[in-house]
C-alpha cells in the first residue's frame, strides 16, 4: 500500500511492518518485526511513554484516531509522522491487537492543504473557478462562476462553452487549447464575453482570467486531465479606465487643437483645424453648414441638456419648437467638408452661396432649430440610400448634429459621421462634439467679423 503500515499485537509485539514503513524509517521487515513494542529503536526513550499511551488508548476506543509521533529511523534521526490508528478484533470480539497506518506529516499536510484549497475555491472563492476537461467542456464549477453564467453548477457541466458564450468563446477555446499544449501563459488575461440569455445576448462583460494546466501526479509522464479556469469579472473597472482614458485624450486633443488654431492667421483656418483634431479617433467625416443670416435666440428660448435622437422626432423642429426652426427653415450652406475619399485635412467649400438641399426634418434643421445636439443612426434598418437621403457621404451610418452658437447667435451646424466600424454616438460623444462647436463657432464668428 501507498501508506506505511505497522501492526502490533496485543501485547505490543510488532507484527507486520511493509515496505513504505522501511523507506520512511530505514529498519527493514526483519529487524522490525517480532520487536517489542518501538521503545529504543524506532521511538527515543524520552517520547515512549506517549507512543505506548496512543497505543493502549486505541486498543480500547472504537473507530480510529489520528496522532502525530516523533519517530526515530535507523540512522537516529527524528521523522514526525501522522498516524492513523485502530484497534484489530478477533473473531471473538476481542482485542487481537491494533494496525498503524502512517505518513510523513509534511507530506499528509501537504495533500490536507491541497483538498482544503479545492474545497474553499468551489464554495467560498471570490473568484469563478471552472475546471475544463481535455474536450474543453466544464467537468466542475465552483458557487461563484455558476452565478457568473446565471445557471446551476449541474447545468453547465458537459456543455460546450459555445452554448453560454454568444461572444468570446473563440477567443476563450484558444486560449484553453494552448494551456493544454503549451501549459499556462506567463501572464493573466483579459478576455471579453458576451454571455447568451435565451435568444438574446447580454451586454459584454471583460473577465481577468487566469490558467492552469492540470496533469496526474500517478502517471509516469504528464498527462494532461484539463485546465483550471480562474476568472473575475472587471468590467466596471475597465470601463472606467476607458472612459478616463478616452477624457484624457480628447482633452489632449482639445489643448493641441487650441495650440495650433493660435498659430493661423485666417480664423476661417483655425477653424478648419479645430474640425481635423476633432476627427481623430472620433468621427470618419465632419461637416460645416453655416447659415446666410445667422439668428439670435429668441426670447426665453432654453438649450437643451441632453442630446436628441432625430429619429424619434415628429415632423418640425423639435419639442417645444415650432415648425420651421427659430425664425423659418434656415437655408444652410456648406463652408468646411473633410474628405470623403482618402484622409486628409479638412478643406473649406468654394462659396456658392447655394443651400444644402437638407429635406424636412433633417438631423441638421432640428438641431439648428432646438439650438442642441441631435443624434440619427441607421440601427438594423438596411443602410444602403440612408446617407444619401441625409445628403451625408456614402458609406455613413451614424450622425451627431451640434449648433455652433457665438455671441449668442447661431451661426450654422456642424456634423460628424461614423461608418459602420464605429458605435453609434453617445451623451458623452455629444458633449465633446458640443465643446469642439463652440471653438469652431468662436473661429468662424471672427472670420465673419474680419470679413465685414
Amino acid at each position: 500500500m501507498d501508506a506505511a503500515l505497522m501492526a502490533f499485537a496485543a501485547d505490543g509485539t510488532v507484527t507486520h511492518w511493509n515496505h513504505e514503513a522501511e523507506r520512511i524509517l530505514g529498519w527493514t521487515t526483519e529487524e522490525a518485526v517480532g520487536r517489542s513494542g518501538l521503545t529504543g529503536w524506532a521511538v527515543r526513550a524520552e517520547d515512549a511513554e506517549g507512543v505506548r499511551s496512543a497505543l493502549a488508548a486505541v486498543m480500547r476506543a472504537p473507530g480510529r484516531q489520528v496522532h502525530d509521533f516523533a519517530l526515530l529511523t535507523k540512522d537516529g534521526h527524528r521523522v514526525l509522522v501522522r498516524t492513523q490508528s485502530s484497534a484489530v478484533h478477533a473473531p471473538d470480539g476481542r482485542v487481537a491487537g491494533a494496525y498503524c497506518a502512517f505518513n510523513e506529516s509534511h507530506t499528509q499536510l501537504d495533500l490536507e492543504r491541497a483538498v482544503a484549497l479545492s474545497e474553499a475555491l468551489f464554495d467560498d472563492a471570490t473568484w469563478g473557478v471552472v475546471l475544463v476537461d481535455a474536450d474543453l467542456r466544464p467537468a466542475v464549477v465552483n458557487a461563484h462562476a455558476a452565478r457568473t453564467f446565471g445557471m446551476g453548477r449541474g447545468a453547465l457541466l458537459g456543455r460546450p462553452l459555445g452554448d453560454v458564450l454568444a461572444q468570446g468563446v473563440e477567443e476563450l477555446e484558444s486560449a484553453l487549447t494552448h494551456v493544454l499544449a503549451e501549459g499556462p501563459p506567463p501572464a493573466v488575461a483579459e478576455l471579453w464575453v458576451t454571455l447568451r440569455d435565451g435568444e438574446g445576448e447580454l451586454p459584454r462583460r471583460c473577465w481577468r482570467s487566469g490558467f492552469v494546466r492540470l496533469s496526474s501526479p500517478l502517471a509516469e509522464e504528464p498527462v494532461p486531465l484539463g485546465v483550471a479556469w480562474l476568472f473575475q469579472d472587471i468590467t466596471d473597472a475597465k470601463r472606467a479606465e476607458q472612459d478616463a482614458s478616452l477624457l484624457r485624450f480628447r482633452s489632449h486633443q482639445l489643448h493641441r487643437a487650441g495650440r495650433a488654431a493660435a498659430e493661423c492667421p485666417d480664423p476661417a483656418e483655425a477653424a478648419a483645424v479645430h474640425l481635423d483634431f476633432a476627427l481623430a479617433g472620433f468621427a470618419d467625416h465632419a461637416l460645416v453648414d453655416l447659415v446666410r443670416t445667422p439668428s439670435p435666440a429668441p426670447y426665453g428660448a432654453v438649450d437643451a441638456d441632453t442630446a436628441w435622437d432625430a429619429e424619434a422626432a415628429p415632423t418640425g423642429g423639435g419639442p417645444g419648437v415650432p415648425e420651421g426652426g427659430e425664425t423659418g427653415a434656415p437655408r444652410l450652406v456648406r463652408a468646411l467638408a473633410s474628405p470623403a475619399g482618402e484622409p486628409g485635412p479638412s478643406e473649406a467649400v468654394p462659396a456658392s452661396g447655394l443651400p444644402v438641399a437638407y429635406a424636412p426634418n433633417h438631423p441638421a434643421l432640428q438641431a439648428y432649430a432646438r439650438r442642441g445636439s441631435v443624434r440619427a443612426s441607421a440601427g438594423l434598418a438596411p443602410t444602403g440610400g440612408w446617407a444619401a437621403a441625409r445628403n451625408w457621404p456614402d458609406g455613413a451610418v451614424h450622425g451627431l448634429c451640434v449648433v455652433l452658437r457665438s455671441r449668442g447667435r447661431t451661426l450654422g451646424v456642424a456634423t460628424f459621421l461614423r461608418t459602420p466600424a464605429r458605435r453609434p454616438f453617445d451623451r458623452a460623444d455629444a458633449d465633446y462634439a458640443e465643446e469642439v462647436a463652440a471653438r469652431i463657432a468662436a473661429a468662424l464668428d471672427l472670420a465673419g467679423a474680419a470679413g465685414a
